[in-house]
This record gives structure tokens, C-alpha cells and sequence, in this order.
């Protein structure tokens, strides 16, 4: 039980995540992307965003952000929230001890410190992982973790059709959406599901605004 708990963060078996706002009565979602920033499909995750005025919510890896300085800035300065999703996203990160975890989560928090002089808030476990030494590494920060509601796979080989569907189908006031900002079909994804939002009458929001009470409370 331990084990599969440590794969279900939906669960909140090993420590408490929020998976979407309590408020159902909410017209708003919130759209996330993990594992970025991505050079190719990130900038053109923004331009959709942008084109609709939505705001959506990138969890990006240390990395990656050291890496692509300019494309996080763009995040931070057209209004989306940033968060922690680890320094290296390593495989191995459901076996890494609590120091190792926490040494992750800071030293990720230091380059978002450096390159945008902000602090960040929240916090996605990579691969959705979670286990003791995670909760007692997270105890050691001010991150707050997040999980979803709602997951497209859409790192796995499924059609556009298929993502799109699976997503609309089960959407309800206050989910968080999981999606990635590293490939293709995820762009092509994002733009058809914004048009849904739109016609429904539902609004993309950042996690912070979503959250934005529950947080205050």
C-alpha cells in the first residue's frame, strides 16, 4: 500500500497536495505544464496563450531554466505563475533521500532567485512522486505542492483527438489540467482546448488565482 500510495499523489497518502479548488461552482481551470522550459514549444505554448488571454501555470526544471534564462523571463513577464518541479527531474527521485530531495528543491528555488528575483511558491513532484523524504524535504521550504485533477498523458503516444477528448469530457469548475510544454501535440492541443474553454464559457487561469483563497485561508 505504501508503495502504490508513493505513485498517486492524487492519494495525499504521503503528504497533503491540493489537486484542484474546492470551489465547483467556479467557471475557472487551471492549465499547467511540466518539465520545461522547452526552446522549441514553449515560446509557442506562450504565443497561444497570449492570443487567448489565458493564463496557465509552468512547473519547470532547475535545469532547464538555467538553461533557457530568456524563455522563463518571458513566463514571469506575461503574467504566468512559475513553479518548482525539481533541479535535474531525475529518474531516480522516488529513491533520493530527504537531504538530496530538499538540496533539488533549493537549489531550483536559487536559480528561479537569480534569474527573476522570485521566490517561488509551489511545488510539482516529478512524476507525480511522492514518499517521506519528499514530505520531509518540502518541510524544509516554503513550496506548497500541487498535483491535478485532470491528466492528459500526453507524453505518451495517443492522438491529438484522443488528448483533446479525454480532457473536455471530464472538465468541471476548479481542475487542474496536467499537460507538458515538450512536444507538438501538446501545442496543437492547447489551442484547440482554449477554444472549448472559450465557448463554454469557462476561463484559464494560473494556479494562484485558482487557488487564490484556499491559499489565503
Amino acid at each position: 500500500m505504501t508503495a502504490i500510495g508513493s505513485f498517486h499523489i492524487s492519494w495525499n497518502y504521503h503528504l497533503h497536495a491540493t489537486h484542484r479548488s474546492a470551489n465547483k461552482n467556479s467557471r475557472q481551470v487551471a492549465i499547467t505544464f511540466d518539465d520545461g522550459p522547452d526552446p522549441t514549444n514553449t515560446p509557442k505554448i506562450l504565443d497561444i496563450l497570449k492570443n487567448h488571454r489565458a493564463s496557465a501555470s509552468f512547473f519547470c526544471i532547475g535545469k532547464r531554466m538555467q538553461e533557457y534564462p530568456e524563455i522563463l523571463k518571458r513566463i514571469q513577464r506575461e503574467g504566468h505563475t512559475l513553479g518548482n518541479h525539481t533541479y535535474t527531474h531525475s529518474v531516480n527521485m522516488g529513491f533520493f533521500g530527504s537531504q538530496r530531495i530538499f538540496s533539488e528543491l533549493k537549489r531550483t528555488n536559487t536559480v528561479a532567485q537569480e534569474i527573476l528575483g522570485k521566490h517561488l511558491q509551489w511545488y510539482r513532484p516529478a512524476f507525480g512522486v511522492t514518499n517521506p523524504a519528499i514530505k520531509k524535504a518540502l518541510e524544509q521550504t516554503d513550496l506548497r505542492a500541487v498535483g491535478w485533477s485532470i491528466r492528459s498523458y500526453d507524453t505518451l503516444p495517443l492522438s491529438e483527438a484522443f488528448l483533446y477528448k479525454r480532457i473536455t469530457k471530464r472538465i468541471q469548475g476548479g481542475d487542474i489540467i496536467l499537460l507538458h510544454d515538450t512536444g507538438e501535440k501538446t501545442v496543437a492541443v492547447l489551442e484547440r482546448l482554449l477554444l472549448f474553454l472559450q465557448q463554454n464559457g469557462w476561463e484559464a487561469v494560473s494556479v494562484d488565482t485558482l487557488l487564490k483563497e484556499e491559499t489565503n485561508d
